[in-house]
């Protein structure tokens, strides 16, 4: 009878799945609600509009801000962009050659500048070299040097990229090429090359966005008011203004270039899933 007792009596019912996902779902609402309000209340308005938000300074900065800043920023990251990618895809090649010491020549290329911070090689490009090899010029002045040290890293990156596109073009492209009469070199151009940049054209955007964030490091170079880009330009007039809204503004012109980029890639990926499927 105790048994029959036992199984008579109704089971405790606890949350279900469902209702446990909810309750951490409310849970962690709550508590993101509670930090935002936190932070709002404590935050001293009158000081960071004070600090970040001077309509006269940001005034100030236009049309120069444009006209010098951006634009010495976009040529300084497209020169890079340049480089890296000729460098890249001779890197690519080699590290794909069946020629032994062209593999290992690229190999440690690869790793030396995917392993080394970009602000090095900004100093060694534009201390170092001058130092070991005086009276050298790098041509371009500037502008070639910011593209060489860019290009050196971008290059080590995209060398792996292009790599990775040339051996996802399906081996069958190669020898139904050969078979027409293509020669090696002819169908790696014609035929696999094409197919390997539409794969990777999305994470070559997102090199592009890297390159454009890096090319703040040519402050590291020492260069003229003609030739600083975003971040020299903003520092120089926070220093001079003691004043943060110059920094605000040049940040909001990376996210000007930047945002519509990161959307470019990310509608680029989402057509390449829909090619696969």
């Amino acid at each position: 009878m105790a048994d029959a007792d036992v199984q008579l009596q109704p089971r405790k019912k606890g949350l279900t799945r469902r209702q446990k996902q909810r309750l951490s779902r409310g849970t962690q609402y709550v508590v993101f609600v509670a930090a935002v309000l936190a932070v709002v209340l404590a935050a001293d308005w009158d000081r960071l509009k004070n600090q970040f938000a001077q309509g006269d300074i940001a005034r100030e900065m236009f049309p120069d801000v444009i006209t010098t800043a951006l634009k010495n920023t976009v040529l300084y990251t497209l020169s890079g962009f340049a480089v890296g990618i000729v460098l890249g895809l001779v890197v690519a090649l080699m590290r794909l050659s069946p020629v032994r010491p062209y593999r290992w020549v690229a190999g440690v290329y690869i790793e030396i500048f995917r392993g080394l911070p970009a602000l090095l090689i900004f100093v060694f490009i534009g201390v170092a070299v001058p130092l070991a090899f005086p009276g050298t010029e790098i041509p371009g002045g500037t502008y070639g040097k910011v593209a060489l040290a860019l290009g050196l890293v971008a290059g080590a990156y995209m060398a792996e990229t292009f790599r990775a596109g040339i051996q996802a073009v399906p081996k069958g492209q190669m020898e139904a090429a050969r078979s027409l009469g293509f020669s090696p070199a002819r169908a790696m151009v014609s035929i696999i090359l094409p197919q390997a940049f539409r794969i990777i054209l999305p994470p070559l955007t997102n090199e592009l966005v890297l390159l454009f964030k890096d090319s703040s490091l040519v402050l590291f170079l020492g260069v003229t008011l003609e030739e600083r880009e975003l971040t020299k330009f903003g520092r120089d007039l926070a220093s001079t203004t003691a004043n943060s809204t110059p920094i605000l503004v040049a940040g909001l012109c990376y996210l000007l270039v930047t945002i519509p980029l990161g959307f470019v890639v990310r509608h680029m990926e989402a057509k390449a899933q829909e090619a696969v499927k």
